[in-house]
Formats: C-alpha cells, structure tokens, sequence
C-alpha cells in the first residue's frame, strides 16, 4: 500500500477505485463534472482511522464550505458516490458547485472494523467524528464550516454529534431516512438486513437504475452486533438529542420510506422536541425508496440537500 499524508488526511491506494475494462454501461457511471475527482481518503480520529472518499473542489476554487456524509446501518462511504447512472454521486456533485464533500466509513465500518469488531454506540462515534473533524480542520481549508449529511443510523450519529456541546460548530445539517419511530418490529432479530425485510429497506424495483443492486453489493455489509442491540432504545433518546441541538436541521423522507414513520403526526412530535424556534425543515422526496442516493432521485435529493446548505450560507437577518 502506498499512501500520501497531508496533515491529518492520507490519501491511500489500500482501497483503489474500480479499475480494468469498463463493464457494459460503464460510462454512464462516469462524473458528469469536469475537473473533479473523487479519491480515498483516511480521517485520523484521534488514532482511530476513519476511511472514506474525499471530493474537492476544481483546482484553484477555494471550498465554499465542506459536507461530511455519513451513511446507514449495513451500508459503506460509497453510498454517496453512486455511479451507476449519471449525476447520482453526491461527491462530485457537492465539488462541482464548490464544497469540498467527504463520505466517511463509520466507526466499525472500513478500516476501523478491526478496532470496532462489534461496532461503537452513537455516542462512541460522535467523539470519533468530532476528533476527526478537528484534525482535518487543523490542516484544510474547511471553507465557512462543516455540514453534515445523513442518512438513516447515520443521522443517530448526527443528531449526537449535534447535540454535543461542539455541536453548535456545525452550519447545519440535512439527515435523511430517519425519525424517532420505527415502521418495523426492531424486537424482531431478522428485521435488520434479512431477505423477509428487503422491501423495507430498498422500496419498489423501479425506484432504482437499472445495475443499482448488482453495483450496491460491494457496499452492503453486516451491521455491527451493537448497532442493532441499540435500536431500541432510539425512541427515547431522540427528545433529549433534539432538545441540544443548535443549528438548522432539514429532515428528508423518502416517498416510499418503509422502514421509519413519517406520518403527519410524527413529523409533528419530532418538531416539538427541539427547541423553540429552531431553524429546521421537513421535507418529502418524491419517487425515492430508503436509500434515496442510490436511486433515481438521488440528483434531486442531493440538490434540495445541497440548496438548503446554500440557504444556512447566506447572512441572517433576524
């Protein structure tokens, strides 16, 4: 393995993008912006190493702010750069207007599985990211600040990382495919991940590009023991998160969301938890299953993302 270290970033071949003769279709999965380049990349968190993909903006354009996706149960960093249609990859979206946007592998999950072999709490990884993002910031250009994009387990580490007191650092966040109340039985020890649960998970076929599952199996893989054990207990730590956080949140359902409630009166409960006159949105994504970025509406969802961010960037007036 060779590697390039920049501060508290490396740039590692240990995990090469797809390489050889483009498969049928291959160059409908080639970035659709000119000049960006989406690479690997470590995180150190502390001496914990966080691996992930790394996009930046067109040499020379300094970022306007920096998005840091971090992706759900079962799933790796390259949920956020689907190729398989064009315009799919968040990360070569996000640069290509201007931010520098890196998708990491959550603690016990990549390169950390081995110090994680039965994976972290939320709380346990919320330290990790806020340790990681200080040393990234330490050593790059983070332009105006840090966003966080998540979807689903991921947005329980968002809303924990927000909720801490380093929280209020954050520009906002936009968290998708999660709320305060499942739609399954998570008492049920097949919910998560079994063949019984599929649809829960992914919605109808045709939510999804053709090629989408068979490019999806390199980024499936088992979630971690104490995930899972946790997920009974999110119902009751979702008001006392809420009730922290500091900044604009914008919470996105997919459509055809299976796997979370998302009726009007739940929507309504997560509002009441966080604090009065908090800047935060609710949202509904048409045409999109649970993992909304590996479908067809994974361009619109990521502009409505990435628009709200534009929105949390301008000066306030109130």
């Amino acid at each position: 393995m060779s590697t390039e270290t920049a501060g508290s970033v490396t740039v590692a071949t240990a995990f090469p993008r797809p390489a050889g003769p483009p498969e049928p279709g291959e160059q409908n999965r080639c970035p659709v912006v000119p000049d960006v380049h989406v690479r690997d990349v470590v995180l150190d968190a502390g001496g914990v190493p966080l691996s992930g993909l790394i996009a930046t903006p067109p040499p020379g354009v300094a970022p306007r702010a920096t998005v840091v996706a971090v992706h759900g149960g079962g799933m790796r960093a390259g949920y956020f750069d689907a190729r398989v249609h064009p315009g799919q990859s968040l990360l070569t979206l996000a640069a290509g207007i201007g931010f520098t946007a890196v998708a990491i592998d959550r603690p016990g999950y990549g390169l950390s599985a081995g110090r994680f072999p039965v994976g972290a709490t939320p709380a346990e990884q919320s330290e990790l990211l806020h340790a990681a993002l200080s040393l990234y910031a330490r050593h790059h250009d983070t332009g105006a600040g840090v966003f966080l994009l998540a979807h689903s387990y991921g947005g329980k580490l968002a809303l924990h990382a927000l909720a801490d007191d380093r929280g209020a650092a954050f520009l906002g966040a936009d968290i998708s495919g999660i709320s305060h109340r499942y739609a399954v039985d998570v008492r049920d020890p097949q919910a998560f991940h079994s063949r019984r649960t599929w649809s829960r998970h992914w919605g109808r076929l045709d939510l999804y590009p053709p090629g989408a599952f068979r490019a999806a199996k390199r980024l499936v893989t088992p979630m971690p023991l104490r995930e899972a054990a946790e997920a009974l207990r999110w119902g009751e730590e979702f008001p006392g998160l809420a009730a922290r956080v500091r900044v604009p949140v914008r919470f996105t359902f997919a459509e055809h969301e299976g796997w979370w409630r998302h009726d009007e009166e739940t929507i309504a409960s997560m509002r009441t938890a966080f604090p009065a006159g908090a800047r935060l949105l609710f949202d509904r994504q048409p045409a999109a299953g649970h993992n909304i970025s590996l479908g067809w509406a994974a361009r619109s969802y990521h502009l409505r993302a990435l628009a709200f961010f534009e929105d949390c960037l301008l000066p306030r007036t109130d």
